[in-house]
């Protein structure tokens, strides 16, 4: 009864600045930094401690339709397309769009003073500066399929990786995007070598295109799960390098076309959404069981709300989000698939979620546990370990803040109305 009366969750902030909707969202550099993207092809990244602008640049001359970063300096933009990629990296960011383009960028923290931060709806005459433009690779953008990415779980290359960790070499990693001939199929590409392994489009089956994608590594073994026009959600696995890819999972519990999928942080399954009102969870099988998948889905609701796209796990497994064409957020569980809050403030369709690392918050909550509550005294005494993070507690405004921000278990999304609301809830 308590909880009927609680009033509505409201939204810790709202950034104001795109002037067209906002298709993607992504946070980086610890949390601290928020990456936007619009229909418009205009990337912002935010100070999520100040929720100012550090970072303008028009990244694609069309929408933009993901973004995602590759260490902690690399952003990754891609306009429409899809492809699998296998590249040697620092520490970039990447982007898609719909200009036939995926483009890797750098910006650093170091790099953010000398880049422009008057926001895509002030409009200004003069050219915007740009980070520093990495890769550029030609992809599919005649459908809607954003591109999927991982870390390379070859044993050689986390090895090499983990030889390399003092000097913050960031990890190879893997993109999948859409075959540029073949709409249904998947393209692997290895940007580093100009190679690239490809998915064939499911003869036996009519899906359409390609419509979501998502990939995992492990050792030698490649997975890649696809979501397609027909409503079709699909697994393929590659066991070996150089090996083709074979299908292991075929289901269609969509009767719209799939719009978004994500994996959860366990590896041990998936799940799709898609225009009609159904959230399907799939296996991922691994291991010794990765041909005993049964064919069909491991749970099936009917949620009565259509058009629920941006789906995203929380680090932890224990939630995820959807951003929904009704203008509403919703939150579920993430073992029960239970709806357990709806964020209602937009007024118009929402495109995008993104979830902070909560990974973050609980070395906050470590560092902050000692020092609270006026007990100084007994944190002094604990340990060594407990000294060091006393040593390490911030003393500047902006330093807490950051610190602060670092630590907020933070839901983002994104509307049609250029706006993106921040939550702190669960």
């Amino acid at each position: 009864m308590t909880t009927e009366l609680l009033p509505p969750a409201q939204p810790a902030f709202i950034l104001r600045g795109h002037s067209a909707q906002i298709h993607a969202l992504h946070f980086t550099q610890g949390n601290t930094r928020l990456l936007t993207a619009d229909a418009e092809g205009w990337v912002v990244s935010w100070n999520i401690a100040f929720k100012r602008p550090v970072a303008v640049w028009q990244a694609h001359d069309q929408a933009i339709l993901s973004v995602g970063s590759w260490s902690s300096d690399r952003i990754i933009t891609c306009v429409h397309g899809q492809d699998v990629l296998h590249v040697q990296a620092d520490s970039k960011g990447y982007s898609h769009g719909r200009d036939n383009k995926l483009l890797v960028w750098q910006l650093s923290l170091a790099d953010e003073p000398a880049m422009d931060k008057m926001l895509p709806v002030e409009v200004a005459l003069t050219p915007r500066k740009q980070p520093w433009l990495l890769h550029a690779l030609p992809v599919n953008t005649l459908n809607f399929c954003a591109f999927a990415m991982c870390r390379d779980g070859m044993p050689q290359v986390m090895s090499s990786v983990r030889a390399l960790q003092d000097k913050d070499v960031p990890c190879p990693i893997l993109i999948a995007v859409p075959n540029t001939v073949d709409s249904g199929g998947v393209r692997s590409p290895l940007v580093a070598k100009d190679h690239c392994f490809m998915l064939i489009e499911d003869r036996f089956t009519t899906t359409g295109m390609v419509m979501a994608l998502n990939i995992l590594a492990e050792s030698t073994r490649i997975q890649v799960a696809a979501g397609y026009e027909s409503g079709h959600t699909m697994v393929f696995v590659q066991n070996d390098p150089g090996a083709p890819f074979q299908k292991l999972y075929s289901a269609n519990p969509h009767t719209q076309p799939v719009l978004s999928m994500t994996i959860a942080p366990s590896k041990d399954h998936y799940i799709t959404s898609a225009a009609d009102a159904i959230l399907a969870k799939h296996p991922l099988p691994l291991g010794q069981n990765i041909w005993n998948t049964e064919l069909k889905p491991l749970k099936v609701i009917q949620t009565k709300h259509s058009g629920q796209q941006g789906l995203q796990y929380r680090s932890d497994g224990k939630i995820f989000a959807t951003a929904g064409w009704d203008a509403h957020a919703r939150v579920y569980s993430g073992k029960t698939m239970k709806e357990l809050a709806v964020l209602k403030w937009h007024k118009v369709g929402c495109y995008a979620t993104a979830f902070a690392a909560v990974e973050h918050a609980a070395g906050r909550d470590d560092a902050d546990g000692g020092g609270g509550g006026g007990g100084d005294g007994d944190d002094g005494d604990d340990d060594g370990e407990a000294s060091k993070e006393q040593g390490l507690i911030v003393s500047t405004v902006q330093q807490r803040r950051d610190h602060k921000a670092q630590g907020t278990h933070w839901l983002v999304t994104g509307a049609k109305d250029g706006k993106v609301s921040l939550w702190d809830i669960y």
